[in-house]
């Protein structure tokens, strides 16, 4: 088994069919095939082999999935990064995931270079026309290196709340039978077109766009950074069937002056993860676009498919479905007790899309799985159809437009400021991302800084959905008994000088997108 054959399979039926469009520039099968052949070779030069991991920052261009089947292809391990990473985060990932090389776009080179440079890593840069210059010049390798199912195809880094990212190890059979999955459940075939707007290298994207449409022989058509009219006027050009977005893309693209000018009247499904679409913003794009939106769940621990609102069954708004084919999901207590519909408790997954374990925690893995449940952290209850529906979450994970962010890491950046005594970040409602990311600081006696000065100094270290788009100053956090900070008892309105920074479009593929099933918990395809 090997999770790149999918590619072979539908480029030796398919090999002229469309794989890829990227605005006037469209990639056949064939050609996608013969490029993955050639990245084998060229990372084979590099003296990577099987079990060997590359990660990978490259944004929604067809040389995304060249890189991805490539390293497959060799029996190496994928590791996909954010392309908005700063060089601290892609330190960290590169050590941690023990990556020997990392593949970067032209465009976000400088960071990659820093990091590869500062913990002796080698990075291959993939410039588009240089890039494919390079393969033509490279000889194929045709041979596929067999790996079994429980071999680690990719490893997903997952937010937590422990501030340090996990790297989930993905196996061929989870990345391919949830590609399977998400092909049937979405009717994906050959001539089928979606829009690529995900980012690929988040769970949702990489799953439910990519090698779902790959293993189906359909059309993958990109668009590197979200902007709605841009999405719009891409279903038009291209007569897109199906689109998959978090729900702050269904929002702006509602938001788009003169949406109707775009004839969209190819749109027959949309698929929504990331967080949960309020259901008023579900009916209202469903009624001005004319189309059905089907709402899921999943973790890019869970491959990240877990459930979904199937589109031959009845559909509840508000609801993250049913499992899906081979998954069992439950409900239980803090003593992992079954609990009854309607209860509300800690939602468990178990199934072949459950992960193989956290690289390198056995701890964490043994926490997360106990049982033999993938413990998602969720709350939620399921009705008497065998619905299930999201209320809340343990952790403190803020999901801002999709994607996750973890409060101690932001933190930990924030305490590194001189003129910070504590800080507490925090998740505020935003009507637009769902969520926002604030932070509440007190300041050290005699100390001066602005929160635009403090917005600033995270910003240059952490990806761009990362920074606190909110920052006001107080006195004193609010603190329980033992001196723990009690981030519910912080009052969003209270302090001097608030700083709120407007929110830019919401970021995804080459701005580093939001995708449905992902890291932490989410929904549908993705968080």
């Amino acid at each position: 088994m090997n999770l790149a054959q999918m590619l072979s399979g539908t480029a030796a039926r398919y090999p002229q069919a469309t794989a890829f469009k990227l605005d006037e520039q469209t990639v056949s099968y064939a050609l996608t095939g013969q490029a993955a052949m050639r990245v084998t070779t060229m990372l084979k030069g590099c003296g990577i082999g099987p079990g060997d991991r590359v990660a990978m920052m490259i944004p929604n261009v067809p040389h995304f999935a060249f890189c991805y089947y490539g390293i497959l292809r060799l029996g190496a391990t994928v590791v996909p990064l954010n392309v908005l990473s700063k060089q601290r985060e892609i330190d960290y990932f590169l050590t941690d995931s023990g990556a020997k090389a990392l593949l970067a776009w032209d465009g976000f080179l400088p960071e990659a270079e820093a990091a590869a440079a500062d913990i002796g890593r080698v990075c291959l840069p993939v410039r588009a026309g240089e890039f494919e210059q390079t393969l033509m010049r490279t000889e194929p390798t045709i041979e596929f290196e067999a790996r079994a199912p429980g071999d680690t195809a990719v490893i997903l880094y997952s937010s937590g709340t422990t501030g340090t990212p996990k790297g989930a190890e993905l196996t061929h059979e989870n990345m391919l039978r949830n590609a399977e999955i998400s092909g049937d459940l979405f009717d994906f075939m050959p001539g089928s077109v979606l829009l690529g707007a995900l980012p690929l290298f988040h769970a949702f994207g990489q799953t439910c766009a990519l090698n779902a449409a790959i293993i189906r022989g359909a059309a993958l058509s990109l668009l590197p950074r979200f902007d709605p009219a841009k999405a719009l006027a891409i279903i038009a050009r291209d007569h897109i069937g199906v689109f998959e977005g978090v729900p702050t893309m269904y929002a702006a693209m509602l938001d788009v002056p003169n949406r109707e000018r775009f004839d969209i009247s190819s749109l027959e499904i949309c698929v929504s993860g990331g967080a949960a679409m309020p259901a008023e913003l579900m009916h209202q794009f469903e009624a001005a676009f004319n189309c059905k939106v089907l709402e899921g769940y999943g973790l890019s621990e869970s491959s990240p498919v877990a459930s979904f609102n199937h589109p031959d069954r009845e559909r509840k708004p508000g609801s993250i479905g049913q499992p899906i084919e081979g998954v069992e999901m439950k409900v239980v207590d803090d003593d992992d007790r079954d609990l009854s519909v309607g209860a509300v408790g800690e939602i468990v997954i178990r199934g072949h899309n459950v992960m193989k374990g956290y690289l390198g925690r056995p701890a964490e893995t043994e926490l997360a799985l106990r049982g033999g449940w993938l413990h998602t952290g969720d709350l939620g209850k399921m009705d008497d159809d065998g619905y299930f529906y999201i209320v809340d979450r343990k952790k403190d994970m803020i999901i801002r437009g999709g994607f996750n962010v973890y409060p101690r890491e932001v933190e930990e950046v924030l305490y590194a400021h001189p003129a910070v005594r504590e800080a507490a970040v925090i998740g505020v409602p935003d009507g637009h991302y769902g969520e926002e990311v604030a932070a509440a600081v007190a300041l050290k006696p005699g100390m001066e800084v602005t929160p635009e000065q403090l917005q600033e100094f995270v910003k240059e270290q952490v990806a761009a959905y990362k920074y606190p788009r909110r920052v006001w100053l107080v006195d004193e956090l609010p603190k329980g008994p033992t001196g723990k900070i009690l981030k519910r008892a912080i009052k969003t309105d209270a302090g001097s000088g608030a700083a709120a920074a407007s929110g830019a479009a919401p970021a995804t593929a080459a701005s580093g997108g939001a995708g449905a099933v992902s890291s932490g918990a989410s929904r549908p395809p993705a968080r």
